[in-house]
């Protein structure tokens, strides 16, 4: 933030033009263009009559969790309900589902995707709900998600996601803040134009027909050389879109998960996170810029942001080991003779207009949750250190097969290699070599 003022206003007095400033410049127009369509944003009201199918994929949840899990989706009184239990077998989960009178079967193919495909195969509603087996649900989410199919143009659905006992510790009340944030600003600006780019996978609903549709290449599709089972939520919203329905977001349809608690499982989630979401983008981008170039916009510059903060960081470092202000700097009233003290300072200023920015960027979540405003330093800690090189390394290593990485027996991935894995890393290369460079000489 301090770097594009500074830039900005040396811009604004030279004439000179800084690409930092003209990215950082962009990534404020389009939060402008977020926040406007967002007030625009109206969740659907009146009632639609449909029969749906809930089909849970399952490996290894606590019994007692699934039991509050399957006894809130019960309560709602779906058309009928499939629980696919994939990998080991697990007669815990077996004895809960015959407890609760709930259709179960089990499949010994780890991982998501074949699961729902056994699950949407036993089942026959025009609905299908897709639920994640740790999501609860509250008294009116099913009711309130089928309401946009109403209209006939809408494909997908997702919900209002929020965290259960956020206030637990920083990382759990850092996870709310972030999902407070993607529905107070991403998911109701998207879905005002139909384009929500990716339903998350805790509770969304899809036609049908749309799933068997895409349903073959949903389980072999490759990007790159590999199939990938990451990322199956924003899968499916891109083959949504392409069919030609819309995807939008229902905020009075409200579910609620757990967070990690622990770093390492916090980096593993937000690793998984990071190649589906990337991956996801490099394969839709032609797609999205004839289709949807707002969609496009948002995603590439979601993209670039790590890529050029790290840039910043480095010239940063360049210009210490140097001994030297980097650029625009130069006039400000630093302590001269003293690099290191210099550097911290400026360091330091950096930090408190980054708070600055996040505390106006989502100041919609802080009147919601002004506690919050508290640990907004934490928030920030969490993701330049976290976020930021686990964002980046998902991106070098998007094309690269893996496990899911946070379950036991769950998915584990192929073996299969290919020489196309060496594109992301050329890519990243190239932007994080532009994003030095437009720090240092910009």
């Amino acid at each position: 933030m301090l770097a594009f003022l500074l830039e900005l206003r040396e811009g604004l007095l030279t004439g000179v033009v800084y690409p930092f400033a003209v990215f950082m410049a962009l990534v404020w127009l389009l939060w402008i263009v977020k926040v406007v369509l967002a007030r625009r944003y109206r969740p659907w009201t009146e009632p639609y009559e449909t029969t749906t199918s809930v089909i849970i994929p399952v490996v290894d949840e606590p019994a007692d969790l699934f039991r509050d899990v399957l006894d809130r989706i019960v309560a709602q009184r779906p058309t009928e309900i499939a629980v696919v239990i994939n990998g080991p077998r697990n007669p815990v989960l077996e004895e809960v589902c015959d407890e609760r009178g709930v259709w179960w079967t089990w499949t010994p193919v780890p991982g998501k995707r074949n699961a729902l495909k056994v699950g949407l195969e036993a089942t026959s509603g025009e609905i299908a709900v897709l639920v994640d087996s740790d999501t609860v649900w509250t008294p009116s989410t099913l009711s309130e998600l089928v309401k946009p199919f109403r209209d006939p143009r809408v494909g997908g659905v997702t919900t209002r996601q929020r965290i259960l006992r956020p206030a637990r510790v920083v990382l759990t009340r850092w996870a709310d803040w972030l999902e407070s944030v993607r529905c107070k600003y991403s998911m109701p600006a998207m879905s005002v134009v139909g384009t929500v780019g990716c339903l998350p996978g805790r509770t969304i609903a899809f036609r049908r027909q749309i799933l068997l549709d895409c349903l073959h290449d949903f389980l072999t599709e490759k990007f790159l050389g590999v199939f990938l089972e990451v990322s199956d939520d924003r899968t499916l919203t891109n083959y949504t879109l392409k069919a030609g329905y819309r995807t939008v977001y229902q905020s009075t349809s409200l579910v609620y998960t757990d967070a990690p608690v622990r770093i390492g499982k916090l980096v593993k989630q937000q690793y998984r996170w990071a190649r589906g979401s990337q991956y996801n983008t490099l394969r839709m981008l032609p797609w999205m810029l004839r289709n949807t170039r707002l969609l496009a916009l948002l995603y590439v510059s979601d993209v670039l942001v790590p890529f050029v903060l790290l840039g910043t960081f480095a010239a940063w470092i360049g210009a210490a080991w140097r001994h030297l202000r980097p650029g625009v700097y130069q006039d400000m009233p630093l302590p001269s003779g003293d690099p290191a003290r210099s550097l911290t300072l400026l360091v330091c200023l950096s930090a408190v207009m980054s708070l600055v920015s996040i505390a106006v960027r989502f100041g919609r979540h802080f009147a919601y949750r002004p506690q919050d405003i508290l640990f907004l330093p934490a928030f920030m800690l969490i993701n330049t250190v976290v976020l930021l090189p686990v964002r980046l390394i998902g991106f070098f290593r998007c094309a690269h097969n893996a496990s899911w990485g946070t379950r036991a027996d769950s998915f584990a991935g192929e073996r299969a290699r290919s020489p196309q894995v060496l594109i992301p890393y050329l890519i990243g290369g190239a932007m994080l070599a532009g994003s030095v460079a437009m720090s240092l000489y910009g």
